[in-house]
């Protein structure tokens, strides 16, 4: 990952390929002139650093007391993720340190915002088919529990007569809708929970969608975040609204590797392409992106974490967030020695990412 800490270096290494490509002294002066004034041009300023950490340390910090611990997909492992029953769950494991919920946005067909982290609803519900090609109407008629894994206490449940532990979750979380983006918030303000929104695409109409939630509902300014791998979405959301906090979500080497580490591409040329965009896509975040859109955090994945790293970013005032920290050993590395928050996919134990 790179980290190179001086900028003057930066704009010397562009100046020099640009020479050597261009042999122009003339178009290597203007190149890297115009790298330094766009972003000054187009950039938008964070928001005031307090009212970030009102949302980035609800509890003050680490000398209030222990890091900040937020829900992945509002729990995905605890309670079916997504749904207003893992919100309430969260709620109620907020003696685990719970602190707040990362939501997902999606649109369906006829344009309502609504709780959903894949492209279809397949893996989550007992429906089928992509979300953006139906219609609230029929969503709405979905059980956003179906797939959990606690549903009807599993497999073992259905296969043995139910009559495994663990049915007193599937009776407990029962049939769960999708809810809209307004009612996920409702109930996180209910819960004074603070809310990471996540978003994946659609970077104008989640602007809008958002920034509309915000004036109906001012207390998101200082409890909630809005954060995207897309830095298009960051960049718009400011625009729509430059008062909202803001976060890049970023994974080193996401271009030409899957979650699991193995190669996207099926030909030696085309991963190495892969590789060199993801380096260039890695250095613009660490160097460009983050000032260009004004971000108050930036949200890596765990594997990519040190005590420099942290103290890379704090010295840019932007704080960092670790996400699928799963186990009680990565836990108590992040509460005793980096004191940063981090996402999980469960309060209660350890469990393996969910992709």
């Amino acid at each position: 990952m790179l980290q190179v800490g001086d900028e003057w270096l930066c704009s010397a290494a562009v100046f020099l390929l640009t020479l050597c490509a261009t042999r122009s002294a003339a178009a290597a002066s203007l190149l890297t002139a115009a790298l330094y004034v766009f972003p000054v041009m187009f950039r938008f300023p964070a928001v005031p650093a307090e009212r970030a950490a009102r949302v980035l340390r609800p509890g003050g910090g680490p000398a209030g007391g222990d890091v900040p611990v937020v829900a992945r997909r509002a729990g995905g492992h605890d309670a079916p993720e997504n749904t207003l029953a893992a919100i309430r769950e969260v709620r109620d494991q907020s003696r685990n340190g719970a602190t707040g919920v990362e939501l997902d946005l999606s649109f369906t067909a006829d344009g309502v915002a609504v709780l959903l982290h894949d492209d279809t609803v397949d893996r989550t519900t007992n429906g089928s088919g992509p979300i953006s090609s139906l219609r609230l109407a029929y969503v709405k008629s979905l059980d956003a529990s179906a797939r959990h894994r606690l549903k009807y206490g599993g497999l073992l449940n259905s296969l043995f007569g139910y009559i495994y532990s663990g049915i007193k979750d599937g009776e407990r979380f029962g049939v769960q809708t999708v809810p809209t983006l307004q009612e996920a918030v409702q109930e996180c303000i209910k819960h004074s929970l603070t809310v990471f929104l996540n978003v994946k695409c659609y970077p104008d109409k989640a602007a809008s969608a958002l920034a509309d939630m915000y004036k109906r509902f001012p207390v998101l300014y200082n409890s909630s975040i809005v954060c995207s791998f897309e830095p298009k979405v960051i960049y718009k959301m400011r625009q729509a609204d430059p008062h909202v906090v803001t976060a890049l979500t970023h994974r080193p080497w996401s271009l030409s590797r899957h979650s699991d580490g193995t190669p996207r591409a099926l030909s030696s040329w085309a991963q190495f392409w892969s590789e060199v965009l993801d380096v260039l896509l890695d250095w613009a975040h660490h160097h460009l992106l983050w000032d260009l859109c004004g971000v108050s955090a930036i949200l890596i994945h765990k594997d990519f974490i040190s005590l420099d790293y942290v103290q890379y970013w704090a010295e840019r005032g932007v704080e960092v967030v670790g996400w699928a920290v799963n186990t009680v050993v990565e836990k108590q590395y992040y509460q005793d020695l980096l004191k940063i928050g981090y996402i999980t996919d469960s309060l209660l134990e350890d469990c393996d990412p969910q992709y």
